[in-house]
C-alpha cells in the first residue's frame, strides 16, 4: 500500500509549524503571496492557503500539501483577484477534518470580513476557548488561531481595531499575526517578539513576511522587523504603527538562529548564515577533537560544519549526499525495504570517510533516532572514528510557542546525560554546544541569567509567558490520579 510518510531524515527534527505572508498595494497580489509562502515553504510542509481582497469581496483558496502544486496553477490564482492578501503555510494535524484547520481563517463579523494567518502558538487557547463555548461560541476548527477572530467578535469595543487590540491582550504565548479586513491589512507581533515578522517594499506595496528571504524572493526592499509588541495597520491612507501592549523586554525564539530559518535570511538584523558560522566556530573551541575531516549532516548542519572546519582548521568535505528528489509518497511493503528507504534521502559519500577519523556536525538531537542512522551510516562507509558534535545545547524541554515537539519523555536529552546519549547514539565522542557558546555566537556576551536575551526554554526549560493550558492540565491529571488512589 502506499504510505503518507515524512522524509527519513526529518522526522527527527523539531518542525516550525508555521509561515506567513501579507501584501497590500499590489496588483496580482495573490501571485506574490504564492512566491513569498514558497520561500517559506520549510516552515510549514502540510499545507498552504491564500485569501485576497478585491475592495468588495474576500477571496480564499486552501489546501493539503505543498504552495507548488496547489497555487501554481492560473486558474487558481485568477480566482483570488485583489490588490490585498494574506497566506500561510504550516504544519497541520493528519485525518480528513484537517483542512478545516488550515489558515487564513475567515469569518464574517459585523464590520465586515476578518482573515487571519498565525505564526505562533496561543498558550491559554483552551482555557478561553472553554470560556468562549460557555458564552455560546460554536468553533469550526480546532486551531488556537480562532480563539482569536472569536474575541474580536464578541469585543465590546466598536472600532474594529480596538476590538483586535481586546482579544489579543486576553491571550499568552508567542504570535505574529497579518489580518486582512475592509479596513486595512493589520500585522502584529506578541509583546516578547517571539516569532518573527519583518515588513519590506515593493515598488508601492508593502510586505510582510516571516522571514527576510521571501522578500528577497518577490523583489522587495527589506525596511525592518516589526517590533515586539508592535502593530501595524496598512491601508490607502498608508501604514500606521501603534504600541498598544505594556513594553516588555523582547525574548525572539533562539532556536530561528540554530534551525527554523533559512540561511539566507536576516534575523534580529543578524545573518542567520554567520550566526550558524559563528555556531560552528564557538563548537570547535570548546570541543575539538582529533580527527581527519569535518562532515556535516546535510542541509542544516552545513553553516555550523563550515565555521567548525574553518575554527579546527580541518577539511570540509560532503560526506553525506543528499537527494533533493525524493517525493513524500513510495512504497514501503516491509520493514527491510522501509529501512533502504534511509538511503533514498541521504547516503553516505565513501571516499571521503573510509579509513579517516570523522566528526559529524548536526543542529540538534530530539529522539535520537537520525543520530543512530547517521552514525551507522559512517560506519558501514568504513570510519575510524565517529564523533558527533551539536550546534545547540540538548533539547531537554518542549516548546509550547509554536514549534511541534516532541512531549518531554520522548526527547533524548530529557532522559539520558550526554554520556548515555553517547553510547545509545554509538559515537566515540559527543559534544553539545554551551548555552553561553550559543550565546556568544549571536554577539552577545553570555546569557544574563535573571534576565535572558532570548526565548531558550526547548534548553533551559524557563517559560517566558504563562503556561495556562499546560498547567491546567497537568493539575487535571493530578486530579485523576488522585481520585484513582482514593478509588
Amino acid at each position: 500500500m502506499f504510505d503518507m510518510i515524512s522524509h527519513p531524515f526529518d522526522d527527527d527534527k523539531l518542525k516550525e509549524e508555521c509561515g506567513i505572508f501579507g501584501v497590500w498595494g499590489a496588483e496580482g497580489s495573490a501571485a506574490l503571496a504564492a512566491l513569498g509562502l514558497h520561500a517559506l515553504q520549510h516552515r510549514g510542509q502540510e499545507a498552504a492557503g491564500i485569501t485576497s481582497y478585491d475592495g468588495k469581496t474576500f477571496h480564499s483558496h486552501r489546501a493539503m500539501g505543498h504552495v507548488a502544486g496547489n497555487f501554481d496553477r492560473d486558474e487558481v490564482i485568477r480566482e483570488l483577484p485583489g490588490e490585498a492578501a494574506i497566506g500561510h503555510v504550516r504544519y497541520s494535524t493528519t485525518g480528513a477534518s484537517a483542512l478545516r484547520n488550515v489558515q487564513p481563517l475567515f469569518a464574517e463579523l459585523s464590520s465586515g470580513g476578518f482573515a487571519v494567518a498565525h505564526n505562533g502558538n496561543i498558550s491559554n487557547a483552551t482555557h478561553v476557548r472553554r470560556e468562549l463555548n460557555r458564552r455560546g461560541s460554536i468553533f469550526q476548527s480546532t486551531s488556537d488561531t480562532e480563539v482569536i477572530i472569536h474575541l474580536v467578535a464578541t469585543s465590546t469595543y466598536r472600532p474594529l481595531l480596538d476590538r483586535v487590540i481586546d482579544a489579543l491582550k486576553q491571550v499568552e504565548g508567542a504570535y505574529s499575526l497579518v489580518m486582512l479586513t475592509n479596513e486595512g491589512l493589520i500585522a502584529c507581533r506578541d509583546p516578547l517578539g517571539i516569532r518573527p515578522l519583518v515588513l519590506g517594499r515593493r515598488d508601492d506595496a508593502y510586505i510582510l513576511a516571516s522571514e527576510t528571504v521571501a522578500l528577497d524572493v518577490v523583489g522587495a526592499t527589506y525596511l525592518r522587523q516589526i517590533e515586539p509588541g508592535e502593530m501595524v495597520v496598512i491601508n490607502e491612507k498608508g501604514l500606521r504603527s501603534l504600541r498598544p501592549f505594556q513594553a516588555q523586554r523582547p525574548r525572539p525564539c533562539i532556536f530561528e538562529h540554530v534551525y527554523f530559518s533559512r540561511p539566507d535570511s536576516l534575523l534580529d538584523g543578524l545573518s542567520v548564515y554567520q550566526v550558524r558560522k559563528n555556531i560552528g566556530a564557538q563548537l570547535a573551541m570548546e570541543s575539538p577533537v582529533d580527527a581527519d575531516v569535518v562532515i556535516p549532516v546535510p542541509d542544516s548542519g552545513n553553516p555550523a560544519a563550515i565555521g567548525y572546519a574553518q575554527q579546527s582548521g580541518l577539511p570540509f568535505e560532503l560526506g553525506i549526499i543528499r537527494s533533493h528528489y525524493v517525493g513524500r509518497t513510495f512504497i514501503q511493503p516491509g520493514d527491510a525495504i522501509r529501512n533502504l528507504g534511509v538511503k533514498l534521502k541521504h547516503n553516505a559519500n565513501r571516499p571521503v570517510i573510509q579509513g579517516k577519523r570523522v566528526v559529524l556536525i548536526d543542529d540538534s538531537i530530539v529522539r535520537g533516532t537520525t543520530s543512530v542512522k547517521i552514525v551507522q551510516m559512517m560506519r558501514e562507509a568504513g570510519a575510524a572514528e565517529v564523533h558527533m558534535r551539536i550546534a545547540s545545547p540538548p533539547t531537554r524541554h518542549s516548546c509550547f510557542y509554536g514549534v511541534d515537539t516532541p512531549e518531554r519523555a520522548k526527547l533524548l536529552a530529557a532522559q539520558m546525560d550526554v554520556q548515555r546519549m553517547r553510547d545509545y547514539i554509538k559515537v566515540d565522542s559527543l559534544a553539545f554546544l554551551s548555552i553561553d557558546g550559543l550565546y556568544k555566537a549571536l554577539g552577545e556576551d553570555m546569557r544574563v541569567e535573571e534576565t535572558p536575551q532570548y526565548c531558550d526554554a526547548c534548553f533551559t526549560g524557563e517559560y517566558p509567558t504563562r503556561l495556562t493550558d499546560y498547567e491546567e492540565s497537568a493539575a487535571d491529571d493530578q486530579l485523576v490520579l488522585l481520585a484513582e488512589r482514593a478509588g
